[in-house]
């Protein structure tokens, strides 16, 4: 059978984002969505999302598919239901669609004339850009169950110290320098060539991605991921890191989502609590305003290839877009649309050729190609978005 992961309408609430990646390819927990569908499944996805897109994420249709909405996560029994879809059946999740079965040769799909299956056991679903922090923990433990099910741990190095170190997983070549790995309130997933140096302290749950690094005496609290690739340091709680992203010095980052290729500058801090307590609101791309979240604690969401110079000051409910240079002092706005340089004391437009010039300088410190078709989606992004940028 051909799996295919569609975005659906999620897509607008989960900008900026997915200004850059299929919903597919978010990253909570340990893995992306796209990863967890493909373990589940033993096999390879593609993927039906923006036509600026299809080029570096492509769809593949064969004479029989089954389509998956890619904002929901996968379980065991959800998997079994969607492997066994025959002709005319659907899975739903209340109003929403999970997955189906269609044909090459069908024109159109009428849910009315399907088998409806309804999923009426707990899932996690990612609707809002706030899920990915809010649904991490929940997503690492699934992951860890699944990535370690009849696997042994690198054995624990001398000098770390643990807590429940049967809740603790290490991948070879990790190395883990005289730190504390607390894993009694959830799992600690240490990815390949991972590095934690001396001093650190860790709570679970907790997930770091292949070659990832913690430097010394970083503090980090539970339901927090570091992708592959990343570097941080200072104090994290409940952070998403999707890959290749750094915060490497003192600083509090926290309730907060970070996409790829992202750089926070030395002792850079966001609020995640406003100074009266009330609710948290976000930037919504959807609306054009601002939207209730029902968090009282809410970060920053910061999207690919964005930076921000020392000593910056995110205010709580913080929303970055694509290839945003920030720098100076004060607190910036708390909407700060894609390919803006600049800071609290105003703005001007990044523009597109310095921005390839940064973006291929980063990639190639970790001996990538910045390739012709990520040129072509940060352009498109940058006409996208232009109706946020009044200056």
């Amino acid at each position: 059978m051909n799996y295919i992961l569609f975005d659906s309408d999620v897509r607008k609430s989960l900008l900026p984002f997915t200004y850059t990646r299929p919903v597919a390819d978010i990253r909570i927990g340990i893995l992306t969505i796209r990863e967890k569908w493909e373990k589940h499944l033993g096999l390879t996805t593609t993927t039906i999302t923006e036509a600026y897109l299809e080029e570096k994420f492509p769809m593949v249709e064969m004479e029989e598919n089954i389509l998956i909405n890619a904002s929901f996560c996968p379980t065991t029994s959800l998997v079994e239901k969607v492997r066994n879809l025959s002709k005319n059946e659907a899975i739903f999740k209340g109003e929403d669609v999970i997955a189906f079965y269609t044909t090459d040769s069908q024109e159109e799909v009428n849910f009315e004339e399907y088998t409806h299956i309804e999923f009426d056991e707990e899932i996690i679903q990612i609707k809002n850009t706030w899920d990915i922090f809010s649904f991490n923990g929940k997503a690492i433990q699934e992951d860890f169950d699944l990535i370690t099910e009849d696997r042994t741990s690198e054995p624990i190095p001398e000098g770390v110290q643990v807590l429940n170190k049967e809740n603790i997983f290490i991948e070879e070549g990790a190395t883990i320098v005289f730190a504390t790995l607390n894993a009694s309130a959830g799992p600690i997933y240490i990815g390949k060539d991972a590095l934690i140096m001396e001093n650190s302290s860790i709570r679970g749950p907790f997930a770091m991605g292949e070659h990832a690094v913690v430097k010394m005496g970083t503090k980090i609290y539970g339901d927090t991921t570091l992708g592959p690739y990343c570097k941080v340091g200072g104090e994290i709680n409940n952070s998403v890191l999707f890959g290749y992203t750094s915060k490497g010095h003192d600083g509090y980052l926290g309730n907060a989502v970070l996409g790829e290729w992202c750089n926070l500058g030395a002792d850079t801090n966001n609020s995640n609590l406003k100074n009266n307590y009330t609710e948290v609101k976000l930037w919504n791309y959807e609306s054009g305003n601002f939207a209730k979240t029902g968090l009282q604690f809410c970060g920053l969401m910061m999207g690919d290839h964005s930076k921000c110079g020392i000593n910056t000051m995110f205010n709580t409910g913080t929303v970055i877009g694509v290839s945003v240079n920030l720098f100076g002092s004060g607190f910036p706005r708390n909407f700060i649309p894609s390919f803006s340089w600049g800071g609290a004391s105003g703005f001007t437009i990044f523009q597109m050729n310095k921005v390839y010039e940064v973006a291929m300088a980063v990639l190639k410190r970790k001996s990538l190609e910045f390739e012709e078709m990520d040129k072509k989606i940060l352009a498109h992004v940058f006409e996208e978005t232009k109706q946020y940028r009044n200056y």
